[in-house]
């Protein structure tokens, strides 16, 4: 993805703007090895958003779901069941972490999966609830969730 640097301030404002679904569409939650990516729009429409969501094919367990604005610009990550992740600063997080846009370098910095406010990492309907609580997703797209998911 191409890097995209905007202020602190702009990023911390799209990520606290509420979003909406686009469409009252029912979307497939990702299958194993699976990728969705699900557009949403601001409460005035004037920002458009994306929500990501994969799940790997050999660890289950494995899962991102991620949420960018102007197409383009990572403001928030959730890795689980990955690997650790190492901060510019040569700090290792271990996984779950979470990544959160910081000025002059985009989502690579990770921190520890606030707890408080992820409180179901081993559900995924669960997790991507609080996931979307954070990014003030106050009008949720619809998942069908299958029934080996």
């Amino acid at each position: 993805m191409a890097e995209v640097n905007i202020s602190q301030s702009e990023a911390d404002a799209l990520l606290r703007l509420e979003k909406h679904r686009l469409t009252d569409e029912e979307w497939e939650y990702p299958f194993t090895g699976g990728r969705l990516t699900v557009p949403l729009v601001s409460a005035d429409r004037r920002e458009s958003f994306s929500l990501d969501l994969s799940r790997s094919r050999i660890i289950l367990e494995k899962q991102t779901y991620q949420k960018r604005g102007r197409q383009v610009i990572v403001l928030a990550r959730l890795d689980l069941g990955g690997a650790p992740h190492r901060n510019p600063d040569g700090e290792e997080i271990s996984c779950p972490h979470l990544h959160i846009y910081r000025e002059d370098y985009g989502d690579k910095w990770a921190r520890p999966v606030p707890t408080d406010v992820f409180t179901q990492l081993d559900d995924p309907q669960g997790v991507l609830a609080d996931f979307l609580r954070f990014c003030n997703v106050t009008q949720p797209p619809r998942f069908y969730w299958g029934l080996f998911r």
